[in-house]
């Protein structure tokens, strides 16, 4: 497949990486020659100088015959005019962009985008996947990384195993005779910063970070057995009233339980806005670093602490002083993969990578065969992959025991008839089923493979 990729920066670049790794034609166009050189000197991939929206720049990158065009660059505007002229002079067939502006994603707007208007097949909001991403948080406060799958219905799990979990040094093989009801499996371990798939003889430890695929009926449960009860989230302090904290609160003002939010915003202009949008929630304007405003907020008494300004220190230190004050639960936004590694020093609870839900956002529009889902897991180590099985593919008619899987890749659950169903080695994969895999990054062309890959399915 041939994929032009507008803008270098990290969502470009880590697409990029993607889809280079997966032997793609890639070309990376952006107006930064440095981040095309660096592109084109650690990728696999062609690199192209200049305006994206510009008719010759995109002949240059091969937009005459490209497969597919993603809009990722730091301009809306741009993006929307890089899919019309990708359309209108070179017919490219798919077009993506990425749109932040909250008025382009208004959806009595959506008319927009049809073909005849601005031609754009897919709109990825980076700021709503990311309140997404912190609802998901939230709703399973004791996991440091969640994920939706299988319309709902089935939930991805990052559990940090503790001292005190009560399933450490037991065979994995065993905890499935020991919870013969529970509808969960480990499909990933990662230790001493290593993420590989685990086979039934592999333990858990404490310092383990562990990745399940569970029923979300079992979420409760499965959380018991790993030792992370449920915590109720009555009250939750949100230190940001931007695009992405304007986001979260409506969507917390929305649920049916009540839930108590307070925000803290430091520009005043935006501290206005979000309390003229906002109905229930008490808008706080001052620094969510001061303990003094923090103290106002109540954080003592909160629940959970999310920071989700646009600065990565900020957001760092805002949930560490959270954290001093007596907030049981603290979520950082943190945009430089770098900076993960200091969340466990530093105490805090979990984290939302922006690059990763926009790139796994993405992908999910990307793939190969009937891919209703993608999660990029860590940095780009490794994919949850959910798609329907098509009747062309090699797993259709057959039980999971009988097909060929890599070593890094396993069944996190099946769908059958709406029904979320544990993978065992006697259950017989049907065209129709959903089936969620979780696969090293090396080992996603097979899943494709095993999906029936086919650009007639795009």
């Amino acid at each position: 497949m041939k994929v032009i990729i507008c803008g270098a920066g990290q969502v470009g670049w880590q697409i990029a990486r993607h889809l280079s790794g997966e032997a793609n034609d890639v070309t990376v166009v952006d107006s930064n020659a440095d981040l095309v050189r660096r592109a084109s000197e650690t990728l696999d991939v062609q690199g192209v100088t200049g305006f994206a929206s510009y008719p010759d720049v995109l002949d240059r990158a091969g937009a005459r015959d490209a497969d597919m065009i993603i809009a990722a660059t730091h301009s809306d505007e741009v993006n929307m005019v890089t899919c019309q002229v990708a359309h209108s002079v070179f017919s490219v067939n798919r077009k993506v962009a990425r749109l932040r502006s909250q008025s382009y994603l208004n959806a009595i707007y959506s008319d927009l985008y049809r073909r005849d208007h601005l031609p754009i097949d897919v709109v990825i909001s980076p700021e709503k996947e990311v309140a997404a991403a912190a609802m998901q948080r939230l709703s399973a406060p004791s996991a440091f990384d969640t994920e939706t799958f299988m319309e709902g219905k089935a939930q991805l799990l990052g559990i940090k195993i503790d001292d005190n979990c009560p399933v450490t040094n037991t065979p994995l093989r065993q905890l499935t005779d020991l919870f013969s009801t529970l509808r969960a499996i480990v499909v990933g371990i990662r230790r001493d910063r290593v993420l590989f798939a685990p086979e039934a003889t592999d333990q858990l430890f404490p310092g383990d970070e562990c990745y399940v695929f569970t029923n979300v009926e079992d979420m409760d449960r499965t959380l018991d057995i790993f030792g992370k009860p449920r915590r109720k989230q009555e009250r939750v302090v949100i230190v940001g009233g931007g695009n992405v904290g304007l986001t979260v609160a409506k969507e917390l003002e929305s649920q049916t339980r009540r839930v108590r939010v307070k925000v803290i915003e430091r520009d005043r202009a935006s501290a206005e806005r979000a309390a003229e949008a906002l109905e229930r929630t008490i808008v706080l304007n001052g620094d969510g670093l001061d303990a003094a405003i923090l103290k106002e907020a109540g954080i003592e008494r909160a629940d959970a602490m999310l920071a989700v300004t646009d600065d990565d220190k900020t957001n760092m230190l805002a949930a560490v002083r959270a954290k001093a004050e007596g907030c049981p639960m603290a979520i950082a936004l943190i945009n430089d993969p770098t900076l993960v590694p200091l969340m466990a020093p530093l105490g805090i609870d979990a984290y939302i990578n922006p690059r990763a839900t926009t790139v796994s956002s993405i992908l999910r529009h990307i793939r190969h065969g009937r891919v209703r889902e993608v999660y990029s897991i860590g940095d780009a180590e490794a994919e949850v992959i959910e798609a329907v099985v098509l009747s062309t593919s090699p797993m259709a008619g057959q039980r999971l025991r009988d097909i060929d899987f890599p070593e890094g890749v396993l069944v996190g659950a099946v769908m059958k008839d709406g029904e979320v169903l544990r993978p065992t080695g006697a259950l017989r994969v049907e065209e129709g089923d959903v089936v969620a895999m979780f696969a090293m990054a090396d080992d996603v062309p097979e899943v494709e493979r095993l999906m029936q890959v086919s650009i007639d399915f795009f």
